[in-house]
């Protein structure tokens, strides 16, 4: 306390959304705390070392897929120029605007008997493999856009002088610029990482058991909700453990260069490496994209063509934007005070509250479900079935990015502004209103679009928290693809892609 009545009002306010982000890992440890010895024994012996070998291995692999897709792709856009390059560019960074559960649902019907490939080559994805292949395409632009950044920012002075001694193209590529771009990598692959722990709505679709999945069950089958917070634990402590260790790993592995050594040029790519390029970029692009994107508005068209986009339809669009909106406008109000508390406050608790605000990015959709469904049932009990309920879950959900983003702003604000504010007679929340949020504004408006997105694409906590009826565009896609209606799951898929572009707009404007 102490602490706090030495950084005032702004340090109490912070205190208070960091103790609203933390609700839900909070009421989980409670809940956990609950299970004796014989429950987490039953779980032992039933559970946990099924679900830790299948969440592990489909974390790995996705891990060498994403890798390999990505830096491949990364190095060929960064390193030769060719027709098409900024077109490339975008056309690795489109999959980033299909959700998971979109990608699992469009293939499993592509590789089905009757579907476009299936036709000619069948394949049950209903396994690790299935899930691999759906998570890599998924995931793999992460990757790229890290590893492409690297590339390009990389210095030209190391691989002369590697070529001076005699090193050829791939000894050069493995024994200098690889170990440069560890780092980048190691950040792709935890982000990688992260989504492959927290992801249900592909391994729901392809029946593969990890841990998001059976917490899930545990909940709305068993309704086991202690059995479930053991189940999240364990899964929280996988997901801490990898962030230490890659953290670990990474602050071991920086690399320094001269501020006036030359960027490594992109060369001109030949006939023949122009073919190489395509080929492979144009694969990548039919898996991860174009097959998916014409199977929506294949099926999109036939829903029309039958009329079937009715309004129910539109009330599941209007209940998404909807959701969506309040989220994103209540994260980026309370993510202000944070923001502004560790942009402006020289205190140690600054970086610990931003810390703690971010276990919107380790917890998945279900353990921040089942912890505020906690929250509400011990506290607030007539929030229970509201719209409330699932509102606080996403705001807390996406919190990191609607105060990651408004720091990164607030940065680059010069403090003379806000005292020449204060010295012209404005009080703290006048100079706020009238100094501090117009110059910031840019920044505030790019969080609300990040975290609009993200809210309009949330699968699992909406299932389990949203009032009864009220449906969004990802609940419709869950249940009619469980259901076989693909006419009904194309055209909420095909507009949760549409919704994505602004913000992966936004964010390759920035980069």
């Amino acid at each position: 306390m102490g602490g706090l009545s030495r950084v005032g009002g702004l340090g109490g306010i912070a205190a208070l959304v960091v103790l609203l982000a933390t609700v839900p890992l909070v009421f989980v440890i409670d809940s956990s705390l609950g299970l004796d010895g014989a429950a987490w024994a039953r779980l032992w012996s039933t559970r946990l070392p099924e679900l830790l070998w299948n969440t592990l291995a489909l974390a790995v692999l996705v891990a060498v897929g994403c890798l390999v897709l990505g830096v491949s792709a990364a190095w060929l856009v960064a390193r030769r120029r060719f027709p098409g390059r900024a077109l490339a560019r975008w056309l690795m960074v489109l999959p980033l605007t299909i959700p998971t559960y979109v990608f699992a649902h469009i293939y499993t019907t592509l590789f089905d008997y009757e579907g476009w490939i299936g036709r000619y080559w069948q394949a049950d994805l209903y396994n690790i493999g299935g899930a691999t292949f759906v998570l890599s395409l998924a995931g793999f632009s992460y990757v790229f856009l890290l590893v492409q950044g690297a590339l390009e920012s990389s210095q030209r002075s190391l691989e002369d002088a590697a070529r001076i001694q005699g090193a050829g193209p791939w000894q050069t590529f493995y024994r200098v610029n690889l170990p440069l771009l560890r780092p980048a990598i190691a950040a792709a692959l935890a982000v990688v990482v992260l989504h492959v722990l927290s992801d249900f709505g592909a391994v729901s679709m392809l029946q593969y058991q990890t841990f998001t999945l059976s917490i899930y069950l545990q909940m709305s089958g068993r309704f086991d909700y202690q059995g479930a917070a053991g189940l999240s634990l364990v899964l929280v402590f996988l997901a801490l453990t990898f962030l230490s260790l890659e953290r670990f790993f990474r602050s071991r592995q920086r690399y320094y260069s001269s501020a006036q050594s030359r960027h490594a040029e992109a060369r001109q790519a030949g006939r023949g490496e122009l073919l190489l390029i395509w080929g492979w970029l144009g694969l990548i692009t039919l898996f991860a994209f174009l097959l998916p994107l014409a199977w929506m508005l294949s099926w999109s068209w036939e829903a029309w063509r039958r009329d079937l986009l009715d309004e129910r339809f539109w009330g599941y669009v209007g209940n998404s934007i909807q959701v969506a909106f309040i989220a994103a406008t209540l994260a980026v109000a309370v993510g202000l005070p944070l923001a502004l508390f560790h942009a402006r406050r020289r205190s140690r608790l600054a970086p610990l509250f931003l810390q703690l605000s971010s276990v919107g990015f380790v917890l998945p959709g279900p353990v921040i479900a089942l912890g505020i469904l906690g929250f509400v049932l011990a506290w607030a009990e007539p929030l229970y079935g509201t719209l409330a309920a699932l509102v606080l879950a996403l705001v807390v959900r996406f919190l990191p990015l609607a105060v990651q983003s408004q720091d990164a702003a607030l940065q680059q604000l010069t403090p003379s502004l806000e005292q020449a504010g204060r010295v012209l007679g404005c009080g703290p929340l006048e100079n706020l209103w009238r100094v501090i949020v117009p110059v910031i504004r840019g920044g505030m408006a790019g969080a609300w679009v990040l975290v609009f997105i993200d809210a309009l694409k949330e699968l699992p906590a909406t299932l389990i928290l949203r009032p009864t009826g009220f449906d969004t565009l990802p609940v419709r896609i869950w249940i009619e693809a469980s259901e076989e209606m693909l006419e009904l799951a194309a055209p909420a898929s095909l507009m949760l892609v549409v919704g994505t572009l602004p913000a992966l707009w936004l964010m390759m404007r920035r980069s």
